[in-house]
């Protein structure tokens, strides 16, 4: 297998360039490979794939920074995988088990005698977790079932989330009563001043797993990687947020899963551009098209279809193709694609061209501006 490229490289840009000239560099490359202008071309299929592949990583800030990291093994899918129990030393800490309120209320909850503290072992929502999803302008417009790759954090299936072995149970802390915390006194100058501390014995949960499971070390959550299939609606935008729910980590205690949140990019489109629901198109013509009409084959989203260039159309003109653009999401009809009209001035002319022109040029004789000058400067102004 051949050595994958620097992605840097192969859209053309260095390591500083921004969103813009990444999203421009692609549209450059993609434009130059795109499979319908090279139709009989293997190897340019095989650079466009390799341009939507290096863009999918620049355009992620969190992949791009791990490939600058790591390279290309920064983005490969198992990249970081197999680190076992994300709870156990240097696999992770869950910040998500940290009770805010007991920390704070161990410093500020002697004042008044203390507030009310929640039951540690109460049903605790699991977080939401989000990851990004780029996907190409079609599958954009269209929809489309796609696979998403995920790490997120389940119910350990072995102790059911209770963290202790098979066949046994947590025991109630006898130091906190299952409280959780302690309650301190103090002599000080103002008088005896009242705190609350995490139990030392149990480690603020009330309970104690004198047998704990081996699969999560008693934490009774694991952290999984996950393959799910998800379908995009036709007519999502970039930068859409597209949840799932109950995908995100799992509650502690029995409450409820977050939710999966994707963040939907979309890849720019070599030819085609959105503004809302509809697709804009520029078509080239040559100015004897313009001048006398045609008919030109024009892209859709649809396919190709005829488009008529009626005689006299000038450059900057728009063209609507009518129900050719995006559909709306959950609603009926699509939005219209616009074709802005170039008329491009010919270069290179060979000499029968140069004495042709030069005789329609005289057919024309010399215009006559008259006292169009001072409009066109009153317009300016």
């Amino acid at each position: 297998m051949a050595e994958k490229r620097d992605y840097y490289e192969v859209l053309g840009v260095g390591k500083g360039a921004s969103e813009d000239e990444i999203k421009k560099a692609f549209r450059k490359k993609a434009k130059e490979y795109h499979p319908d202008l090279h139709p009989d071309d293997a190897s340019a299929k095989e650079k466009f794939q390799e341009v939507n592949e290096a863009y999918e990583v620049l355009s992620d800030s969190e992949k791009k920074a791990r490939y600058d990291q790591f390279g290309h093994a920064g983005v490969d899918p198992n990249f970081g995988a197999g680190g076992g129990n994300p709870f156990n030393g240097a696999a992770g800490f869950d910040f998500g088990d940290i009770d805010l309120g007991d920390i704070f209320g161990s410093f500020f909850g002697g004042f008044g005698g203390g507030g009310a503290r929640r039951n540690p072992n109460a049903p605790r929502p699991g977080d939401d977790i989000t990851v990004s999803l780029v996907i190409s302008f079609e599958e954009a417009a269209k929809g489309a079932t796609k696979r998403v790759e995920l790490d997120h954090i389940e119910t350990c299936s072995d102790c059911g989330g209770s963290g202790a072995a098979k066949g046994t149970t947590p025991e109630t802390c006898s130091e906190c009563g299952g409280k959780g915390y302690v309650s301190v006194q103090q002599r000080t100058a103002f008088g005896v001043m009242s705190s609350q501390r995490p139990c030392s014995k149990c480690g603020g949960k009330g309970k104690i797993n004198k047998n704990p499971c081996k699969t999560c070390n008693g934490q009774g959550r694991v952290k999984k990687r996950k393959t799910i299939e998800v379908k995009i609606p036709a007519g999502i935008d970039d930068g859409q947020i597209l949840p799932v729910r109950g995908m995100g980590n799992a509650g502690i205690n029995g409450g409820r899963a977050g939710d999966l949140k994707i963040l939907i990019r979309v890849r720019p489109h070599p030819f085609f551009e959105r503004e809302g629901f509809n697709v804009w198109y520029e078509q080239e013509i040559n100015i004897a098209q313009a001048s006398l009409g045609a008919t030109v084959t024009v892209p859709t989203l649809d396919g190709k279809v005829q488009l008529d260039i009626k005689p006299g159309t000038q450059s900057g003109d728009i063209l609507k193709l009518g129900g050719k653009g995006i559909p709306r999401p959950y609603e009926r009809g699509k939005g219209d694609q616009l074709v802005r009209i170039k008329v491009v001035v010919p270069k290179n002319l060979t000499a029968q061209q140069k004495d042709l022109l030069s005789q329609l040029a005289a057919s024309f004789g010399t215009p006559d501006t008259g006292n169009k000058k001072s409009g066109f400067f009153n317009k300016k102004r």
